[in-house]
């Protein structure tokens, strides 16, 4: 059998492996030739990357002697100032809408991606010691975790329930309360190792979310959460660390919606946590404020472009992108990603990629989601299977997370789908924050539609209904199972 360490331990492998190709039939017998269908691997689908839209863009920048030169150099701190121009107009045409002030350059620092740029952000503004804590909107993507730990915060995670607006705000204000007692008790009144620098700050609390069409959960959170804990970070000095790299990928929720996208869903239907800071009672620059602001949106390209690309953007208030812009690593090491920027300020500014995100990836992905989501009602719901946020009217994402029928565990299903379907999916109890036993998900599995074809998807949700109906009425389990180290789950990252 494998433990939910081992679980996590193969979602972090770093081994490329080959792609499933698109379109193959659904395998007939689970033998040792049929490839797994993976529902677990959290990818971009291979059909709908834009090769020749990034083949186009580098020839185009490799063949500029001037951006070249550029590309090739250090590069400013902040990043490619032409990229920056460029993300900027495209993040204002989406999310600044019906008059609200643009988004400028000065906002946006250009990152390696979403991850790199966590990690980044800790070293710079948090302090392990006069940090309380890391609060986490649980269940959480899984591998975000080892960035906290290696940062200083192994024990100091804290998980903050999702609710069916999309956080608990009342768990998390109790929360704040106790640990700010906690400090006034026991703790460091100032930083420890960081020194007081003017081009940064040290916050008292962190919290990390995925506020819209979440990872593993798909919710989106509400706009009246949103602005609540927008004032909640406010009053405790807290950085809300916010990953919007779903928000592009939005349809309707209605599966029997099946065309082109209306006007409405080409521009964002929530304003983030980072534009809420800005408007809202006189954003960063109100009196008492320091400048920094209280929220960032962390952009990556991997899920619109292609992870390899290795580009992302943090935006936040000017005084918090200067700040990134000045980590250590990218004082010495220069810009990060600076020859893949040229080549995506090229793919922005000629709107190739809002094309490609309009007439390739929403329709393709949401036609993934309809196909799981049909097999879904069909196999999995009659048997006591149940959805979040059954009432929205736009979805979106990667991922859609189900309840199980009481009686069931997520890890032994997972481990019997392996074994007797040889289908793929992630157990609940891997997305649970460390050392946070009263906040789990046994009961709870997150299926990814993006990465298989529709054929595969509609079969291997055939397959787990057949699997979940035999432990329902209360079949043995098999004595063949994944290996106890995680190994065999290796390659279905």
């Amino acid at each position: 059998m494998f433990s939910l360490d081992s679980l996590r331990n193969a979602f972090t492998s770093n081994k490329v492996r080959s792609a499933t190709k698109a379109n193959i039939p659904p395998p007939k017998v689970n033998d040792a030739s049929d490839p797994p269908i993976n529902l677990m691997r959290g990818w971009p689908s291979p059909a709908l990357l834009p090769a020749e839209l990034i083949r186009a863009a580098a020839n185009e920048a490799l063949s500029d002697t001037a951006v070249v030169t550029d590309g090739l150099l250090y590069g400013p701190d902040p990043g490619y100032e032409p990229c920056r121009e460029a993300i900027a107009k495209w993040l204002t045409d989406f999310y600044r809408t019906q008059g609200a002030a643009p988004i400028t350059a000065s906002r946006i620092c250009v990152t390696g991606g979403a991850s790199q740029n966590l990690g980044c952000m800790l070293g710079i503004f948090t302090d392990p010691a006069y940090t309380r804590n890391i609060w986490i909107v649980a269940p959480a993507y899984m591998l975000a975790f080892r960035i906290f730990e290696d940062a200083g915060f192994a024990g100091k995670m804290k998980a903050v329930p999702e609710d069916d607006e999309g956080v608990n705000l009342a768990v998390l204000r109790r929360g704040l309360e106790e640990s700010e007692k906690d400090v006034r008790r026991n703790g460091a009144d100032r930083p420890m190792y960081k020194p007081d620098r003017k081009r940064a700050k040290v916050y008292k609390h962190v919290l990390y979310c995925v506020p819209t069409f979440s990872n593993p959960s798909s919710r989106t959170m509400s706009l009246e959460h949103r602005t609540e804990l927008v004032k909640i970070a406010r009053e405790y000095d807290m950085l809300l660390v916010a990953d919007d790299v779903y928000d592009f990928l939005q349809w309707p929720a209605d599966i029997s919606t099946d065309g082109p996208l209306n006007a409405e869903l080409q521009v964002a239907h929530l304003p983030r946590l980072v534009d809420i800071d800005r408007d809202v009672e006189g954003g960063a620059e109100r009196k008492g404020a320091d400048g920094f602001g209280n929220a960032c949106a962390n952009g990556s390209f991997s899920k619109i472009v292609g992870p390899g690309v290795r580009v992302g953007w943090v935006e936040g208030t000017e005084k918090f992108a200067y700040a990134v812009s000045q980590a250590g690593t990218t004082a010495s090491g220069g810009a990060p990603s600076q020859l893949t920027s040229t080549y995506l300020t090229t793919l922005l500014a000629s709107g190739n990629l809002t094309t490609h995100i309009n007439t390739t990836l929403r329709p393709g992905y949401a036609a993934r989601y309809r196909a799981l989501h049909s097999a879904m009602t069909q196999h999995l719901l009659p048997l006591g299977f149940k959805l979040p946020q059954t009432d929205r009217k736009i979805f979106g994402g990667y991922f859609v997370w189900l309840s199980l029928p009481k009686s069931l565990s997520a890890e032994v299903l997972a481990r019997r789908c392996r074994g007797e379907a040889g289908v793929i999916v992630a157990p609940g109890g891997i997305f649970e924050v460390p050392s946070n036993e009263k906040v789990v998900f046994d009961g709870f599995v997150r299926l990814c539609f993006a990465w298989e074809e529709e054929g595969r998807l509609e079969e291997g949700v055939k397959r787990i209904g057949e699997v979940a109906m035999k432990m329902l009425d209360g079949g043995d389990e098999p004595v063949r199972s994944i290996t106890a180290d995680g190994s065999a789950l290796d390659k279905f990252k």
